[in-house]
């Protein structure tokens, strides 16, 4: 597991305690909405012997997943150190954790911290990271098939919760900050690195952009 670098907040955001929460909540009900969407597209594309990495995955059950589809390995790029002891608890209990890797950096900042990969995967991960063009331009010159990645809508709503949520944050003395980036700069980017990129139907909460290589 390599090293990591700034948090920004998300390894106090983002603990043990969470960690532990979400690893619960999937073994009770499975995937939740958009990532079972992102799984059925991922799946569409031929998943079958790829290499996925996931920047930002959590305890990792998207992974579990893709894996049980067919997909050959997955490595997790993390900043919050919180999450390892769950994920590993899932990864054994599912008998796939010889074919998952997980990382602590920031790939944003250093490339190096994982190899390119066919599919790479960003779930609620954007709305975490202060610089998304950075971040967008890392998961598109890591792919080499696929990139597939949810954000918020930008609108009044969704802009007033982040507002919320930092304000509540700036209150009790946290670093952790949210962001809406728009969809468009998104989009650019991804098209910027050779990738056709596309909004899947659906989705008011939380909407996939898919973009594969070209």
């Amino acid at each position: 597991m390599g090293g990591c670098c700034n948090p920004r907040g998300c390894d106090r955001m983002f603990g043990e305690r969470f960690a532990r929460h979400v690893a619960g909540r999937y073994r009770k009900r499975g995937l939740d909405g958009p990532s079972r969407r992102m799984v059925d597209w991922l799946v569409s594309q031929g998943v079958e012997g790829a290499a996925v990495l996931e920047i930002g995955g959590g305890v990792g059950e998207i992974q579990l997943e893709l894996l049980r589809r067919g997909a050959a390995r997955t490595t997790n790029v993390e900043l919050s150190p919180g999450y390892e002891a769950a994920a590993a608890a899932l990864a054994a209990e599912t008998g796939l954790a010889d074919r998952v890797e997980r990382r602590l950096g920031d790939l944003a900042v250093d490339p190096s911290v994982a190899e390119p990969a066919d599919f790479v995967v960003l779930h609620r991960v954007v709305c975490c990271y202060p610089d998304v063009e950075a971040l967008v331009g890392a998961a598109a010159e890591h792919a080499r098939r696929a990139v597939v990645l949810t954000h918020p809508p930008r609108n009044l709503v969704s802009r007033a919760g982040q507002a919320v949520i930092n304000l509540g944050m700036r209150l009790a003395g946290r670093e952790y900050r949210s962001f809406v980036h728009p969809p468009e700069v998104m989009v650019q980017v991804l098209q910027g690195r050779g990738l056709t990129a596309t909004h899947l139907p659906g989705g008011r909460i939380w909407q996939v952009l898919s973009a594969t290589r070209t």
